[in-house]
């Protein structure tokens, strides 16, 4: 059971714990016979360093196969790519924090300290491998019997005969198996070679970041230290040179001529399958993607099926699977985001699907919403046939092999992690040793507006429906997130400033996802007006029938997205918003990368006027005489995502306007903002600002 929280604040307790996910069971797989389930999961909910176990489905009983603290690697010396790893992937953990292992989970690989391990996960017992310091993103082949890793920007394979390298090559700007960073920031891809089904050969992705701008991030703290070059593939610059070769353990190389036209620039996927050797991959104006099939004998590529759209492709989580033959897919058509199989649609307007888990021969296993407030597991037959798995509101996910399943739900009362379930037996749930934030939520739902926007509605604990509130919008607002389902996690945070006497309210504008096509896309070529509109809206359509909610005293926050959308409420709309918080905001989008930017916005040497109407500098000449509500601006000078430019361009058109802000930078702090005290703190900063911003009273 979940652990009961202490009696610290919830901004120590949301700290601490980060966000209530330490102790808590993740990156769950279920063995191909479905004998196994293995999981990462630390000690508690102040512990941050994660050990691998598995469940064993027969014996209904959890076995603890990696210990970081016995196998006495050193987690706090990682290797600089291992770092920039796991801010790609938001990743806050310590220890084992990801591992790969084969179909049926007898054997395992992870990474610790830049050590390789290997674990039997049969016999529950592990060892770290004498392999070269520095190591990180270790795979498993196929058969078991080799390890392969990346290591000073190159591929090494361990095995029976020792550890050598299998490709690198000598130059500053060169690696061999690494993802890219914008396959990692906003592709989902984050690894860069993939192991043949024969576990003799790899197909190994060589990177050369040299066309790229190199860009400086430094530490104003500790002005003796040079700052750091990073590589920054901004709208409407060049991109990573990528290429791929298939590299055999024996030596031998096969260069793969898969953008020989000239058409791609983006590689989006790699699948390597007994089906074959599959890569997905996109144009760079993301408005046609192709799947193109590989000949692992000579290198060459045949394009097998493509998807053209006048907006964007959009990349799908599990998608697209090659299975018997048939390629399965998730498309945007019409109104809906559909499962297609061999490009024909087998689910309809009824379903968003929101990613595909899992495909045998008797059926297609997808996440799916009908509202865009939950999520469910659906089986969906070759026929279409479809049957629901889960209801009942809330958020679910799911791992699968054979005939077991590993059940994920969130809902507004709680989440349980991990109940297995064999067929429609109930075999177990997995240990969760993560804490519950104390207090009750008050969050009620609404669809509001001609256009339906889902909006949260949450209120201090005890209102009386009567008593005016200052009101805090706190969004996140933008493409690829939802901040407004029914998951509880989800509004803890706004609960908290509800209880310090605001009524939050939270709104998912035009552009998020869960709506369907022409939702999402009704952003492209302004991530400003559209999303700024819908929130506006939501606030005026809720004020109508509640008098208690105070417009006179309006605020908002946000961070990243939400950070811009904050900043850009108080510029554009002072008549609605009387102060803001933005975190870490994009305040140029031609200082933001490629891949998202351009996704919604197009190149800016195509496109200029899209950029110029959503620069937050400029608006700043829209002010004229007019007074800036109170913002604050805070950004972590460490941040390789959303660079502190974004902040100090912004702070000096300010300045230059005549307009007072605050700025608080975070010195050593990146786009995750993982230390506890700036955790803990940066909540209690903003509430004092917005405090005093409103007048209100403590």
């Amino acid at each position: 059971m979940p652990n009961e929280p202490g009696s610290a604040s919830y901004p120590r307790r949301s700290a601490i714990t980060r966000r209530f996910s330490l102790g808590a069971p993740r990156d769950i797989r279920v063995g191909s016979d479905g004998a196994r389930v293995a999981f990462l999961r630390s000690t508690g909910p102040e512990d941050p360093v994660n050990a691998l176990w598995v469940f064993d489905v027969e014996t209904r009983t959890e076995r603890l196969i990696a210990d970081p603290s016995s196998l006495g690697a050193d987690d706090g010396d990682l290797p600089p790519e291992e770092r920039a790893r796991r801010e790609r992937a938001r990743e806050s953990g310590g220890g084992i924090v990801a591992y790969d292992a084969d179909r049926a989970l007898s054997h395992a690989c992870f990474a610790l300290g830049g050590q390789i391990g290997r674990a039997d996960l049969r016999a529950g017992t592990a060892e770290l491998l004498r392999t070269a310091p520095g190591g990180f993103d270790p795979r498993l082949s196929s058969d078991g019997s080799a390890i392969a890793y990346v290591c000073a920007d190159a591929l090494r394979v361990v095995d029976a005969d020792g550890d050598r390298e299998v490709i690198g090559e000598s130059g500053a700007t060169i690696s061999w198996g690494s993802a890219e960073f914008i396959a990692g920031e906003e592709m989902g891809r984050t690894r860069g070679f993939w192991w043949a089904p024969d576990s003799r050969r790899l197909l190994v992705e060589r990177v050369d970041v040299a066309p790229i701008d190199i860009w400086h991030i430094a530490a104003p703290v500790t002005p003796w230290q040079e700052p750091q070059a990073i590589r920054y593939p901004a709208a409407g610059t060049a991109n990573a040179e990528v290429a791929l070769a298939i590299i055999g353990l024996d030596g031998s190389r096969l260069d793969v001529s898969w953008n020989a036209s000239g058409d791609w620039e983006y590689l989006a996927d790699v699948s390597w399958t007994g089906g074959g050797l599959m890569l997905t991959v996109q144009t760079r104006d993301q408005r046609t993607l192709a799947i193109l099939e590989v000949d692992p004998g000579t290198g060459e590529c045949a394009e097998r099926y493509r998807i053209v759209d006048d907006h964007w492709v959009e990349l799908v989580a599990g998608a697209p699977r090659l299975h018997n033959g048939n390629l399965v897919t998730v498309e945007d058509r019409g109104a809906a985001r559909r499962l297609c199989v061999d490009g024909e649609p087998i689910t309809g307007d009824e379903l968003q699907i929101r990613s595909l888990v899992d495909v045998d021969d008797d059926r297609l296993v997808v996440r799916a919403s009908t509202d865009p407030t939950t999520v469910d597991l659906l089986a969906v037959g070759w026929d279409s046939a479809t049957t629901q798995k889960t209801e009942g509101g809330g958020v679910h996910g799911a791992a699968i092999g054979g005939d077991v399943w590993a059940i994920t739900r969130s809902d507004m009362d709680d989440r349980v992690i991990g109940t297995i379930m064999r067929g429609s037996e109930l075999v177990g749930t997995l240990t969760d040793m993560s804490e519950r934030p104390a207090g009750e939520l008050h969050v009620a739902f609404h669809a509001v507006t001609e256009r339906a926007l889902t909006t949260a509605l949450v209120l201090p604990s005890g209102h009386d429906g009567v008593t005016p509130l200052p009101v805090l919008l706190d969004p996140y607002g933008g493409p690829h997130a939802q901040r407004v389902q029914r998951s509880a996690g989800l509004f803890h945070a706004s609960q908290w400033f509800a209880d310090q006497g605001f009524a939050v309210i939270v709104t998912d504008g035009r552009g998020t996802p869960g709506r369907g096509p022409a939702f999402e896309r009704a952003v492209r070529g302004d991530l400003a007006a559209p999303v700024l509109d819908d929130q506006v809206d939501a606030l005026r359509a809720l004020a109508a029938d509640r008098p208690f909610l105070d417009l006179g005293r309006v605020a908002i926050r946000g961070w990243s997205f939400g950070g811009y959308l904050a900043a850009l409420a108080v510029l554009r709309r002072p008549d609605v918003f009387h102060a803001a918080v933005a975190g870490a905001p994009v305040t140029d989008w031609r200082l933001y990368d490629t891949h998202y930017t351009e996704r919604y916005l197009g190149n800016p040497n195509e496109e200029p006027q899209n950029y110029e109407r959503t620069d937050l500098c400029a608006d700043v000449a829209g002010l004229g005489d007019r007074a800036l509500p109170p913002l604050m601006l805070i950004h972590g000078l460490a941040d390789d995502n959303v660079v502190a430019a974004h902040t100090l361009q912004l702070s000096r058109a300010l300045l230059e306007a005549g307009k007072p802000h605050t700025v608080l930078p975070l010195s050593g702090v990146t786009h995750m903002t993982p230390q506890e005290e700036v955790a803990e703190n940066l909540l209690l900063v903003q509430l004092a600002f917005l405090r005093e911003a409103l007048g209100i009273e403590a």
